[in-house]
């Protein structure tokens, strides 16, 4: 793979019309940066759980700040790589080295976007969707479903609703969906392959989208993985590592400071996997440096931003380090797990504090049991409604669904897709509210 192809400024859906109008600097790839700031789907991450409850008196993480600060490492970790190609000489071609030029620009896009496609929730509301066909009361559409169209459902992906979101034209938009270049699309990316090849759930498409990423990848020279008439999967995207070291970074590191804050963490806990991220050098500055910081979470915050440091550097040597792999779509893995050793560790070290105590903590399982509920409770209601359209209960919950997406769509799989579509959309509050109106314990105000 090359980036003079990997880097395209076409844009998807809008390939035969060309744009003359453009006034300004901004290039296509911060084009995308800003429609994405300014788009209803990204403002909703603000009511979208990323791991603790929403509201709350302490300030956590929702999805939009944690997309946010997703790109703002991107960018910067795309920066370092740039900088390692040129002084390696791993990437020696004028072309080549003028198209990566693009490449922190894409990235902060493909960050802001990653997440897009999530329900609300969390990651329990994924694991709610897939669990309502694979062993709730929706096992009863398998039998009206074809194989692919099932493997869909029951391993639904966040990451493949993002593309979803990004390039499927719902009813009354335009064709193209978002209109995003294409290598903004193919940097989102993680899994380019369908559901049926999916491990552990994971896949990068629907059905319904798989010509659209075909194209996406022939167009930028991704290496196809699999043959004619086999389920179809590519190589990565090479931007997608950084993309994924960025989210990896930034969901380590900052559910341990929101622990700290939420007194989930002692600051020991915090303070001692931390500072396993630093050189014995590294360790004394930090010390000298907190010594005149009071504040446990003034401390606490200081060290967390030498650790992001620290990991954009690793992750950056690990990318140029396994270069030819990647380009060559045979790396596996990921750049995290690439790093040195005393890098590696210490990160292996947060994710099993993270494991034993965050994820499991009382205010964590909490939100996943009631969003369980609500999201059940909500695909059970809507799922049965497209079932049976003409029912009177069936059309009043139909007219509320917003007339984008097509629950009269002609074949089964394209209208539970619709539902999905609504209920992926749904904030956290919006969710809750449309549950406790159906269950009868909210009414409007009169």
């Amino acid at each position: 793979m090359i980036w003079s192809r990997l880097i395209d400024s076409l844009r998807y859906g809008l390939e035969h019309i060309p744009d003359t109008s453009k006034a300004g600097t901004r290039t296509d790839f911060r084009r995308d940066y800003d429609r994405l700031v300014f788009s209803s789907p990204f403002r909703r991450l603000q009511n979208k759980t990323q791991v603790f409850p929403l509201p709350g008196s302490i300030f956590v993480h929702n999805r939009l700040t944690h997309s946010l600060e997703v790109s703002c490492v991107g960018r910067s970790l795309a920066d370092e790589v740039g900088g390692l190609l040129r002084s390696r000489g791993l990437c020696t071609d004028p072309a080549e080295l003028a198209a990566f030029e693009h490449a922190p620009d894409i990235v902060a896009a493909a960050c802001l976007a990653h997440d897009l496609g999530n329900p609300p929730f969390g990651h329990s509301g994924e694991k709610a969707i897939s669990s309502f066909f694979s062993e709730g009361s929706g096992r009863k559409f398998q039998s009206m479903l074809s194989p692919r169209e099932w493997s869909d459902l029951v391993n639904f992906e966040g990451n493949a609703n993002s593309f979803r979101t990004l390039v499927h034209r719902f009813r009354g938009r335009r064709d193209g969906g978002f209109a995003m270049t294409y290598s903004t699309l193919a940097s989102i990316v993680k899994y380019p392959y369908e559901s049926v090849l999916s491990a552990n759930g994971k896949f990068g498409f629907f059905l319904t989208e798989r010509e659209a990423y075909m194209k996406v990848a022939e167009r930028l020279g991704i290496r196809r993985l699999s043959g004619d008439g086999e389920p179809l999967r590519y190589a990565r995207h090479p931007l997608v590592y950084i993309v994924e070291a960025a989210d990896d970074i930034c969901y380590e590191v900052m559910d341990m400071e929101d622990a700290h804050k939420l007194k989930v963490l002692a600051f020991d806990e915090v303070h001692e996997r931390f500072l396993a991220f630093l050189t014995d050098e590294g360790r004394r500055r930090a010390e000298k440096v907190m010594d005149a910081v009071p504040d446990p979470n003034e401390r606490i915050a200081y060290l967390r931003s030498c650790v992001i440091g620290r990991l954009v550097n690793g992750c950056a040597v690990a990318f140029a380090d396994n270069y030819k792999a990647i380009m060559d779509g045979t790396f596996n893995g990921c750049l995290s797990s690439a790093m040195d050793t005393l890098r590696n560790d210490a990160m292996k070290a947060c994710s099993d504090l993270s494991w034993a105590k965050i994820y499991c903590a009382k205010d964590v399982v909490d939100v996943e049991l009631a969003g369980n509920r609500i999201m059940t409770f909500l695909i059970e209601k809507l799922t049965d409604a497209v079932l049976t359209p003409d029912a009177n209960y069936s059309r009043l919950l139909l007219s509320q669904v917003p007339e984008q997406y097509d629950v009269s769509a002609p074949t089964l799989y394209v209208k539970l897709q619709a539902v999905l579509d609504h209920i992926s959309a749904m904030t956290d509050v919006y969710a809750l509210d449309l549950y406790r109106k159906l269950l009868g314990m909210s009414l409007p105000a009169i």
